[in-house]
């Protein structure tokens, strides 16, 4: 049992270690609710727009 316990730090050591060496934009810190995170904005401005369709005659 300890040899699990200790392949899984020295997993998670290695796996940090190149995390941060890479160069990522590691964000340890949990889930962010402040005013300057904004995840659903961005793909909006980031989509191409769409030109508006002509409205459809109404079917009876």
């Amino acid at each position: 049992m300890w040899k699990m316990l200790a392949g899984f730090i020295v997993f998670a050591v290695i796996a940090v270690f190149l995390l941060i060496k890479s160069g990522a934009d590691v964000d340890m810190g949990g889930e962010q609710h402040g005013v300057g995170v904004s995840h659903s904005e961005e793909p909006a401005a980031s989509a191409p727009a769409s030109a508006p369709s002509a409205p459809s005659a109404p079917l009876n």
